[in-house]
């Protein structure tokens, strides 16, 4: 009898795989960007983050990272601009003004239209915080690490030092992979992450990596709780070897655990989305509301003799406009819920990673002029 369902963090069924496949061999099972792809992304993104001081001109000019790409692939901004369409073409060629027509010139749609601009401007402001909050703990796990660094070169022997940074910096790239555990998932893998630059900057060893084998580092962040666990073993036995004192140790391990809080912090928020309920009240008021200020706008753009092309097309611009602030604000609001993901407009994981570990390369290799 085939026992009971494992469960994942997020608590849905995992997938089963073989009896015979451990976690070190789930490569083939791993459909997430490659390292190539994931550098070609970020590269991506940089360009991007470029782009904010350019003229306004000159960032007309673009499709990628723009809300043009959002809008032409949403349905509801093609079914509002179709039922605009529509009405007009029937308005030029009827030779009468229709009862309906008249009947909804009493309609006041600009009073849903504010209230869903107000709830729209206050998700987006919501989920900019968030992702600005997750930004933080970003920076501030770098910074815990640049502060061991400093702090290992000039009071530890190399050996330990490095040990201590090694450790650290390993810590930092697999909490990374381990958020593929919670909410969306995350791009970066074990093998096409996590193994490139254990390989490059050689932060593991094969015997401490087979110390952690014990651990699912695609889909836990158990795995980052023990390196940082180890961290703070060799700092305990640093002390305990004469090499640092009681004050320099507790700093010392200040240091890691506001590195781990910010870690979890990053797991926290990335395992607690926006509320659905509230999502998917903004979006059934778009959906109802744009259609209708497409039916409004038409009805009242002039039946029968007193069309004029001209006015067609300008409110057929309004029209798109509205479209554009609708569903623009919500798909705006709805990238910037998971900030780890494979969009451009997501967070440059891949340059904190490789700016914290170059800068702790050139802190542990630093050379004190004589005196």
């Amino acid at each position: 009898m085939d026992g009971p369902d494992e469960k994942g963090s997020d608590g849905f069924v995992k997938e089963p795989r073989p009896a015979d496949v451990t976690y070190e061999h789930t490569a083939s099972y791993d459909k997430r960007p490659n390292f190539e792809e994931l550098k070609r992304i970020e590269a991506k993104r940089r360009r991007i983050l470029l782009r904010v001081e350019l003229p306004f001109w000159r960032m007309l000019l673009f499709w990628s990272g723009t809300c043009l790409k959002e809008i032409s692939e949403d349905m509801l901004v093609w079914v509002t601009m179709s039922t605009y369409a529509a009405i007009r073409i029937i308005a030029n060629t009827l030779d009468y003004v229709p009862e309906f027509a008249t009947a909804l010139q009493g309609t006041n749609i600009g009073v849903l239209g504010g209230f869903l601009s107000f709830f729209l401007v206050l998700f987006v402001n919501q989920t900019n915080d968030r992702f600005l909050a997750m930004y933080g703990f970003s920076k501030a796990c770098s910074g815990r690490i640049q502060d061991i660094a400093g702090l290992a070169r000039a009071q530890l022997p190399p050996e330990v030092g490095n040990t201590l940074v090694r450790h650290f910096n390993a810590a930092q790239i697999v909490g990374y992979v381990g958020l593929n555990a919670i909410g969306q998932g995350s791009p970066y893998s074990k093998t096409h992450f996590f193994d490139e630059y254990n390989e490059r900057h050689k932060l593991l060893s094969k015997r401490e990596m087979k110390m952690l084998g014990h651990h699912d580092m695609d889909n836990s962040g158990l795995c980052m709780k023990e390196l940082c666990t180890w961290c703070e073993e060799d700092i305990t036995e640093a002390r305990r070897d004469g090499h640092i004192d009681r004050y320099q140790e507790e700093y010392m391990h200040d240091r890691i655990l506001e590195f781990r809080a910010a870690m979890d912090g990053m797991y926290d928020y990335t395992d607690q989305p926006p509320h659905f309920f509230y999502i998917h009240f903004l979006t059934l008021l778009s959906a109802l509301y744009l259609p209708l200020f497409a039916i409004d706008t038409a009805c009242s753009s002039g039946w029968s003799n007193e069309t004029y092309w001209g006015v067609d097309v300008v409110n057929g611009v309004i029209v798109f406009l509205q479209c554009i602030f609708v569903v623009g604000l919500r798909s705006l609001g709805t990238k910037m819920i998971d900030p780890y993901g494979d969009d451009l407009e997501d967070l440059s994981v891949i340059l904190y990673v490789e700016a914290t570990l170059e800068i702790c390369g050139a802190i542990m290799n630093s050379k004190q002029p004589s005196s």
